[in-house]
């Protein structure tokens, strides 16, 4: 797993070099950048698969980390965004771009893993799942691809969480009508991909509860991917049987 690291803080840079370098996922820190300038240079000139992940800072000298974001879109590259409470704002901005996962500073080792080791799954599982579909794609697949695409859908969902829903999007990037891709999904799981994605939004919001207490209801609600606090507050007591309020008390 290739990964470059844009932060301006140089012992932030070198302290992630010094725990991603120990970490068993066959890591390798291709480039440590104080700017996004930089960083993007490097970027830049990388071909298809040569940077799996980039770690970015938000506030950066030259290029920050949101233009710096901007630059990636349309490529496989996946990115976590670093930030200080200070920085939720730019941090929301980041993930509505379209950003893998962010990280509050200090960073946290067991976290940054976590997500490192989904990153993995869902890249492996994505480029399985591709490399199973004919071209140009047909809806007559085999049961072994059919498990490939709904593979590659839950990745697309557990990696999107925080975006707006777009069937159609989502099925042209497996190469499927949206009808059949609906259909083969609750074939396949027993859910629809409407109850899967929520699921996973529920699952994350815990997560943010539980993690970072500080984050008020309407952030955590938004970065989950709704708009409403209210909506979201319903939803979450529906499926938990608590409030995000009072889940959050129980789990402190």
């Amino acid at each position: 797993m290739n990964i470059i690291i844009a932060d301006d803080e140089e012992f932030i840079r070198l302290g992630l070099e010094k725990i991603l370098t120990k970490m068993d996922l066959d890591i390798k820190v291709i480039g440590s950048y104080s700017n996004g300038m930089d960083a993007w240079a490097h970027i830049s000139k990388l071909g298809e698969g040569e940077l799996d992940v980039l770690i970015t800072d938000i506030k950066m000298p030259m290029m920050d980390g949101l233009k710096l974001i901007e630059h990636l879109r349309g490529k496989a590259i996946a990115t976590i965004v670093l930030s200080g409470f200070s920085e939720f704002e730019y941090a929301r901005k980041a993930l509505r771009c379209g950003v893998r996962d962010y990280l509050l500073k200090p960073v946290d080792k067991a976290n940054l893993y976590e997500q490192l080791v989904k990153i993995k799954q869902e890249q492996s599982e994505a480029a399985d799942a591709a490399a199973a579909l004919p071209n140009p794609p047909s809806e007559t697949v085999s049961s072994e691809k059919e498990h490939h695409v709904i593979e590659q859908m839950k990745a697309i969902l557990e990696a999107e969480y925080g975006k707006n829903f777009e069937m159609e999007r989502i099925a042209e990037t497996v190469g499927m009508s949206a009808n059949y891709l609906s259909r083969l999904f609750k074939q396949e799981t027993g859910m629809t991909l409407t109850d899967y994605l929520i699921d996973i939004r529920i699952e994350k919001a815990k997560q943010f509860l539980t993690d970072h207490p500080n984050l008020k209801n309407y952030e955590i609600s938004q970065l989950v991917g709704y708009s409403d606090p209210v909506y979201f507050n319903k939803l979450f007591k529906k499926m938990v049987g608590d409030t995000p309020k009072d889940y959050k008390g129980k789990h402190r």
